[in-house]
């Protein structure tokens, strides 16, 4: 059928974070008119949420992008509200409020939830949790507080803001007077720090803690808080005043998709749900091992592209999803801008510099929403 006696593929995206809002957008300026999109998310706004390790240091704060204009930009229409189950035969969702919306195909980008796994910590999801990492940096201003681990738990899915916050906690203290009396140490179950890019992001880490006195657990698992002292495994124990983790990421399942044992949606390499017809997922929804809004955009660029071209518009199929990593890392210093390949282990590892990796630079690598953020702060 032409593109002047088509209509426009009917394509339902449930979700409001980096993955669905980047695919609105590149899918709108692959297919053009091709394509009708409807996205579907009880948010008002869109959070930079990356940058919230930052706020409590001063150094940041937490923007926000009304979701209705970044899908008017997307010529998308927006539903405030949620999917509540999807008939993948009828290809129909219904939602919260009752209403049925029919599609053609379907986008799952409904992000995770973030949940605490090392009881008695301050767990740092993100915005949320700014309060409690202002209020330790204030009892350690007081006193009250001379001894701090930073402790990743085994099952968290995205190490590097609390990287961040040992480095950002450790760059303060080097100001204080008091400085010198605070014990930071991190704790990893990772064979290094920061091993999800090794390379030159795991000599940098390295360097940067030994420089300021941040005592490094390698290969150690923290298993439990008991008053002032974390238990780790190896067995070991190590006197704290104050503990500060990550969570791990859970699903969130819809009736009628399937999902994994944790929630999440198994996605094949051009992100298809694995037996469900004209069904996609998207980032932190998908069973990919890493949550992380790069991560997310790649996805979605290949998805946008993918359904563009079944749609008709002049753009080749895309290559199976491989991921590349990129990160932006505050150190209290200059920030350092991460890129590594890490393919089932055997990509190339890190390499970092102070001068940007991928274009706009900033927290998240996604190259229509970064754009569209970029414009829009102006």
């Amino acid at each position: 059928m032409s593109r002047e006696t088509a209509d426009p593929a009917k394509v339902l995206v449930i979700g409001g974070g980096v993955a669905a809002l980047e695919f609105v957008l590149a899918l709108r300026k692959l297919a053009e008119d091709r394509v009708r999109c409807t996205l579907v998310c009880p948010e008002e706004a869109f959070a930079y949420r990356p940058a919230s390790v930052a706020v409590p240091f001063g150094d940041a704060e937490v923007y926000r992008f009304p979701i209705d204009d970044v899908a008017a930009t997307a010529g998308a229409d927006w539903r405030r509200t949620t999917v509540e189950r999807v008939d993948p035969g009828a290809r129909v969702t219904e939602l919260a409020d009752g209403t049925r919306l029919a599609y053609d195909r379907l986008v799952v980008a409904t992000g995770a939830r973030r949940v605490p796994v090392l009881e008695g910590a301050i767990t740092f999801r993100g915005e949320e949790d700014v309060p409690a990492i202002e209020q330790l940096l204030s009892e350690m201003d007081d006193g009250t507080v001379r001894r701090v681990a930073f402790a990743l738990p085994t099952g968290a899915t995205w190490p590097l803001p609390l990287y961040e916050l040992a480095l950002l906690t450790s760059a303060r203290l080097a100001t204080r007077s008091y400085g010198g009396s605070i014990l930071l140490a991190f704790v990893t179950p990772e064979d290094e720090p920061l091993a999800v890019f090794g390379g030159d992001a795991t000599a940098l880490v390295r360097r940067l803690f030994a420089e300021r006195g941040v005592r490094l657990y390698e290969k150690s698992h923290p298993a439990a808080i008991n008053g002032d002292t974390l238990v780790l495994v190896p067995p070991a124990l190590l006197h704290v005043d104050r503990v500060v983790a990550m969570p791990a990421a859970r699903g969130r399942p819809i009736t009628g998709l399937p999902h994994d044992f944790e929630g999440f949606l198994p996605v094949d390499g051009h992100g298809r749900v694995v037996g469900v017809p004209s069904t996609f997922a998207l980032g932190d929804a998908t069973s990919h091992p890493i949550k992380q809004g790069g991560i997310a955009a790649q996805q979605a660029d290949v998805v946008a592209q993918l359904i563009a071209h079944e749609a008709g518009a002049p753009v080749d199929p895309p290559p199976r999803y491989t991921p590349t990593l990129r990160g932006l890392m505050l150190t209290g210093d200059e920030p350092q801008y991460l890129e590594a390949k890490p393919t089932g282990g055997h990509g190339t590892p890190a390499k970092a510099s102070t001068e940007p990796l991928w274009w706009p630079g900033g927290k998240i690598a996604a190259p229509h929403l970064g754009s569209y953020l970029v414009a829009a702060r102006r």
